[in-house]
């Protein structure tokens, strides 16, 4: 039984065949409508969410399986002090897979060593998010072709942002890419990203604060937002929030066919005018969500692929 915690969770083989289902199933998405039938996804989330909980919703729905679970930590059995642990314990006796969001890094992970199923990890706290990562390299690909030798900039709340941790511990992999990370003083990445991911893979990279002077450098933007839910201190969130905003104007200094992605909610740092620009590929990253999530609840569920016959993940 598989579980899906961290990027490097797949192979980078592996990673390729998720990523070419989802590029099958967004082609031809009646193809895959019931090859789920009978199956259940529990969609245990325990801070709120829009996109991740209702595209994984949206992707059982398409494959023809049904959902049940929570919306939140208050309408679990954790206001009675119910751990992860047994929680998982209980749930793996009423679903097939389980699909988990916690504040608590490490916690879909405690639940993956008590579930009789298979777990996905739909966000740690400020430390991964590993599906939201299969979606960004979905969009690149599409996007630029290749997953290797980009220079890649992210821009923005780099400390707490769990989606750019995971995006840079698989981008490192992938031959050539080096990155830039834009961001105030307090807001730097952390540094085990630096120590336990850039430096063993001796990855270039660069801190840097000015957004204006390092995207004409770039294949690839990655905006974040400053997230209010991870400041202890509300000031620090006031003076930091705004510092940042992509405009349709500062869009004219970066290469003609760079990208911009961002995992969403946007809560000022990108304009709306730059929604027109055909190198915002945010919204496309949502639609893909819902194609990655299908593929991996047929990778984890061992469903084969109508289209070739064969499992998702090798054997």
């Amino acid at each position: 039984m598989r579980h899906l915690m961290e990027p490097e969770d797949f192979s980078m083989e592996e990673t390729a065949a998720v990523l070419d289902l989802a590029d099958r199933i967004s082609v031809n998405p009646e193809a895959y409508a019931h090859v789920a039938d009978g199956k259940k996804l529990a969609t245990l989330f325990y801070e709120p969410s829009t996109r991740t909980r209702l595209s994984f919703e949206s992707a059982m729905l398409n494959l023809g399986g049904k959902t049940l679970g929570f919306s939140g930590a208050e309408q679990s059995s954790a206001t009675k002090g119910e751990s992860v642990a047994d929680t998982a314990r209980v749930v793996s006796c009423y679903a097939d897979i389980i699909a988990m969001r916690h504040p608590k890094e490490g916690a879909p992970l405690r639940a993956s060593m008590y579930a009789k199923v298979p777990v996905i990890n739909a966000g740690d706290g400020g430390h991964n998010h590993p599906t939201q990562t299969m979606i960004d390299l979905m969009t690149i690909r599409q996007r630029l072709g290749r997953l290797d030798h980009l220079t890649v900039g992210f821009c923005g709340d780099l400390k707490f942002g769990r989606t750019v941790h995971s995006l840079v511990s698989s981008l490192v992999r992938y031959p050539g890419n080096r990155f830039y990370f834009i961001s105030p003083e307090e807001l730097r990445i952390p540094s085990y990203l630096k120590e336990d991911v850039l430096s063993p893979t001796n990855t270039p990279y660069e801190e840097v604060r000015s957004l204006e002077e390092t995207l004409p450098k770039l294949d690839v933007l990655y905006m974040t937002r400053v997230q209010k839910e991870r400041f202890f201190n509300e000031e620090d969130y006031i003076r930091l929030k705004d510092i940042y905003t992509l405009t349709e104007q500062k869009m004219s200094l970066a290469p003609e066919n760079m990208p911009v992605l961002h995992p969403l909610p946007r809560v000022g740092e990108i304009a709306t005018d730059v929604d027109a620009d055909p190198r915002a590929a945010y919204f496309d990253q949502a639609q893909n969500g819902v194609y990655i999530r299908m593929a991996l609840i047929m990778a984890l569920l061992e469903i084969k692929d109508p289209m070739t016959g064969k499992e998702v993940l090798p054997c």
